[in-house]
């Protein structure tokens, strides 16, 4: 890749001495407030910062890079290792509920320059998308999209895109329903975001595959909605439609089938770039903080935190510098 020399710095800054990106996120806003409600706390603005200060502080020596809010991670920010770079969230939580089709929104009083001027090595968006969505509302979201990176080609820092895939008829993500479709839903969003026409440095992609239902696989739970082969031919045909380096999220998903998920690029050949891995990192900490506080989540995060960052790490044995992708 060519980049400017603002981009370049940001990546170089967010990669590890190989030139692949092990970054942790901890961006979560209301996929940490709803988990820390269910295990009976009552998260306030100062408790979110504090959870958020606490992963970093102690997951970020074991990490290239950590993605943070501006809204409640900013001291977190501070607190990170010096060896971390840092990513920044420009949209808000969520999406609009108020119109269809999941349109995002920036955070007001943010701008790509003033993430900048906050520190950030590069911006990182989220959207929820579809290629089955109606095309004016999708229309609006690459157009969205566009004006992101034209901001950040004019402030000369690296745009990474985050895209999710859901169902428009309401269906829930995590049904083997959805499952079929996965693969076409992620394949079609790279394609579409590997354009020019939207700046991005880095992709920030979905496995293709759900594992619970890959069967032949350590985290199958059934029913099955392919094999094991098919599968590995998902993760090269969602690969083979990325025209920029791309790294996995892990949505969500337990430690574990993270794992087992960056097994699989692996043996499928695919070329990733890293990750940005959450929950699947520190989720198990938001009981150990709801019963016990501060003390107790540090605790668990310098035991089976960094167990799992590390085992994460281990999984990108087989990644690519980014510098590497087309």
């Amino acid at each position: 890749m060519k980049l400017t020399p603002g981009k370049l710095q940001g990546m170089e800054a967010l990669a590890d001495k190989r030139g692949v990106i092990a970054a942790a996120a901890m961006d979560q806003r209301g996929s940490l407030k709803k988990p820390l409600e269910a295990a009976g706390a009552n998260p306030t603005p100062e408790m979110m910062a504090e959870f958020k200060t606490a992963v970093t502080r102690i997951l970020t020596p074991h990490a290239s890079a950590i993605l943070l809010d501006p809204e409640y991670g900013l001291e977190a920010a501070r607190q990170r290792a010096k060896n971390a770079g840092l990513l920044l969230a420009y949209e808000k939580s969520g999406y609009d509920n108020t119109r269809p089709g999941r349109l995002p929104d920036f955070l007001e009083h943010w701008s790509a320059l003033r993430l900048k001027e906050a520190g950030a090595d590069a911006v990182k968006v989220l959207i929820h998308y579809t290629p089955h969505e109606d095309q004016k509302v999708n229309d609006e979201k690459h157009a969205w999209i566009e004006r992101i990176g034209a901001e950040c080609v004019a402030h000369d820092i690296p745009f990474f895109l985050e895209f999710v895939g859901y169902d428009p008829k309401g269906g829930s993500e995590k049904a083997p329903e959805f499952a079929k479709i996965k693969p076409e839903v992620v394949a079609r969003s790279i394609e579409e975001f590997s354009k020019d026409r939207y700046h991005v440095d880095v992709l920030k992609v979905e496995i293709p595959v759900n594992l619970q239902y890959v069967e032949g696989t350590r985290s199958f739970k059934g029913p099955a909605v392919s094999g094991r082969r098919q599968a590995l031919e998902h993760y090269r045909a969602a690969a083979a439609e990325a025209r920029r380096p791309f790294i996995y999220l892990s949505a969500g998903v337990s430690n574990a089938q993270f794992i087992e998920s960056l097994e699989m690029a692996a043996e499928a050949g695919v070329k990733f770039n890293g990750v940005l891995c959450g929950r699947a990192t520190w989720a198990g900490g938001i009981p150990e903080y709801a019963r016990g506080g501060l003390k107790a989540l540090e605790a668990w995060l310098s035991d089976q935190g960094v167990k799992n960052i590390n085992a994460v790490n281990a999984a990108l044995a087989n990644a690519s510098p980014w510098s590497a992708a087309s």
